[in-house]
C-alpha cells in the first residue's frame, strides 16, 4: 500500500516538482499552498507524512506544526525552508518535526528523508498497535513450548480471581506476566497496582501496604491510602514477596482472609475486594523451613503457581526476543532499527545470559544506541557475551576436558565470526597454521554451517 504524503508549499513549482519525484518513488501525494488547506486535509485523509514549508502566508509553518501537534495526528512533519535561522531549525524540532530540509532542495536528500521518516512512522505504529492488542507492557515474546504454554495457562487463569504466585529468577519477566493477567482479567478496567517488596524499608512496608492517618508516626503529616485500598476491584502486585517480614506477612495475611484493613494509626477498618498476585526469585518452601516465611500465607498466595522459564532454558526465542526489543528502542529514540547478524545472533545464542530477558533488553539499547552502523557484527557486542563460555562448558557434572573443549570451541568460534569465517584471517588472528585450525574445527564439531 502506497504512503500518502501531504505537500504544503505556497510556491507551484515546488509543489509540482515534489509530486513528481515521491509518485516516481511509489508514493501516493496530495498538494496544498497554505496551513490552513493542511489542517482541513489532515482532517479528511490519512496521511502518513506532510512535507511543510516554514514560511506560508495566512498561518505560517512553524504554527501549522504546532496545531498538527495539539490535533494530535500522527504523520510525521518534515519541515522545508530556504531562509530559516538555526532558531527557526530548533524550535520546529521541539514542536516535533522529524526533520529539516533547506532549498533549494536536494533530490536525494528529499528521497533519504523521506524513506527514514516513514521508516520511523511505520514503526511507530506497529509499536502502537502491540500495545492496544495486549495494553500496554504486557506484551510476552517467544515462541519455544515454555512460552507457548505460559500464553495459554495466562488464557485460563486471567479471567478468575484465583491468587497467582510467579517463580522465576530476576530478569525473567515476572511483571510482564502479572500485567498480562491483569489486561486480560475481569479486572481490567480497574487499577494495576505494584508494590515491590524488597525495595521497601521494613519500617515503611506498613504504610505503603495499609496506608496510614495524619500524626500515626513520626513524619506522617498527611493521611496516605495503602496500595491495598488503591487497588480497590484491580490488582495488587506483590514483586519479591520472599523479602517481606514476617510481621507484615502476618497482617497481609490478614487482609486476604478478611479482605478488610486497619491503616497505621486507624482504628477504623477499610474493605477492599483485590486480587493479589505475588513473585518471588526464592524458593518459598525452603524459606519456610528456614522459618522465614509464613506457610499459612504461602497456602493463601499459591493458589495458582505460574514458573517462568530462565532465557538460558528457551535461547531459541533469543533472535525474536532481540528484535523486538530493537523495535521497541528504535521507536523509543526515534532511529532505524538495526539489522543483527547471524553472527552476532550466534553469539548470543550461545550466552549463558545470567540477567536472564532483562539482561538481554538493555544490550540491545546498548547496541542501538552507541553503535553507528545499522548492522550488528559480532565485533560490537560486549565482551563478557565471549568471555561466558557456552552452556556446555558451565553445566555443573562437566569434566575438566569436556570444560577445556567447550572454551576452546567457543573461543575459535568468536575468532571467527570477528573474521566473518575467513580461514586465513581467522587462522592468524589464533597464532595457527591454516591446516590446524582446520583439524581443530573438525575435532571440536564446528562447521561451517554454524
Amino acid at each position: 500500500m502506497a504512503n500518502l504524503i501531504l505537500i504544503v508549499d505556497d510556491e507551484q513549482g515546488i509543489r509540482e516538482a515534489l509530486s513528481s519525484i515521491l509518485t516516481d518513488e511509489g508514493h501516493e501525494t496530495v498538494a496544498v499552498a497554505s496551513g490552513e488547506e493542511c489542517l482541513a486535509v489532515l482532517d479528511e485523509r490519512g496521511i502518513d507524512l506532510v512535507l511543510l514549508d516554514v514560511w506560508l502566508d495566512g498561518i505560517d509553518g512553524l504554527e501549522t506544526l504546532e496545531r498538527i501537534k495539539k490535533k494530535g495526528a500522527d504523520a510525521m512533519v518534515v519541515m522545508i525552508s530556504g531562509h530559516a535561522s538555526i532558531e527557526t531549525a530548533v524550535r520546529a524540532t521541539k514542536l516535533g518535526a522529524f526533520d529539516f530540509v533547506e532549498k533549494p532542495l536536494s533530490l536525494e536528500k528529499v528521497i533519504l528523508v523521506v524513506k527514514n521518516a516513514l521508516e520511523v512512522h511505520r514503526l511507530a505504529q506497529e509499536n502502537q498497535q502491540l500495545r492496544e492488542e495486549i495494553g500496554g507492557r504486557t506484551q510476552l515474546q517467544g515462541d519455544t513450548v515454555p512460552m507457548r504454554a505460559l500464553r495459554q495457562q495466562i488464557a485460563l487463569t486471567a479471567p478468575t480471581n484465583g491468587r497467582v504466585l510467579i517463580y522465576g529468577e530476576s530478569g525473567t519477566g515476572k511483571e510482564l506476566v502479572a500485567r498480562a493477567l491483569h489486561v486480560a482479567s475481569l479486572r481490567a478496567d480497574r487499577g494495576f497496582v505494584e508494590v515491590n517488596c524488597a525495595a521497601i524499608p521494613e519500617e515503611l512496608i506498613e504504610s505503603e501496604l495499609f496506608g496510614h492517618v495524619k500524626g500515626s508516626f513520626t513524619g506522617a503529616t498527611e493521611n496516605k491510602v495503602g496500595k491495598f485500598e488503591k487497588a480497590d476491584g484491580g490488582t495488587l502486585f506483590l514483586d519479591e514477596v520472599g523479602d517481606m517480614s514476617l510481621r507484615t506477612q502476618a497482617k497481609v495475611l490478614r487482609v486476604l482472609e478478611e479482605q478488610r484493613l486497619e491503616p497505621v494509626g486507624s482504628n477504623q477498618t477499610v474493605s477492599v475486594d483485590v486480587r493479589v498476585i505475588a513473585a518471588t526469585n526464592k524458593t518459598l518452601e525452603d524459606e519456610i523451613s528456614h522459618g522465614r516465611f509464613r506457610e499459612d500465607l504461602f497456602y493463601r498466595l499459591n493458589v495458582i503457581p505460574f514458573t517462568l522459564p530462565p532465557l538460558r532454558e528457551r535461547i531459541e526465542d533469543v533472535p525474536i526476543l532481540a528484535r523486538y526489543f530493537m523495535l521497541e528502542f528504535a521507536v523509543a529514540y526515534g532511529r532505524k532499527p538495526k539489522e543483527l547478524s547471524e553472527a552476532a545472533l550466534g553469539v548470543m545464542a550461545r550466552y549463558h545470559w545470567p540477567g536472564n530477558v532483562r539482561e538481554l533488553r538493555n544490550l540491545i539499547e546498548r547496541l542501538m544506541i552507541v553503535v553507528p552502523q545499522d548492522k550488528i557484527e559480532p565485533q560490537h557486542l560486549p565482551p563478557e557475551l565471549f568471555r561466558s563460555g557456552s552452556r556446555a562448558a558451565q553445566q555443573p557434572n562437566a569434566t575438566l576436558h569436556e570444560a577445556r573443549s567447550a572454551y576452546e570451541r567457543d573461543f575459535i568460534l568468536r575468532k571467527l565470526e570477528e573474521n566473518q569465517w575467513h580461514m586465513t584471517r581467522t587462522a592468524e588472528a589464533l597464532g595457527l597454521e591454516r591446516s590446524h585450525l582446520y583439524r581443530r574445527m573438525r575435532a571440536l564439531g564446528i562447521t561451517t554451517d554454524e
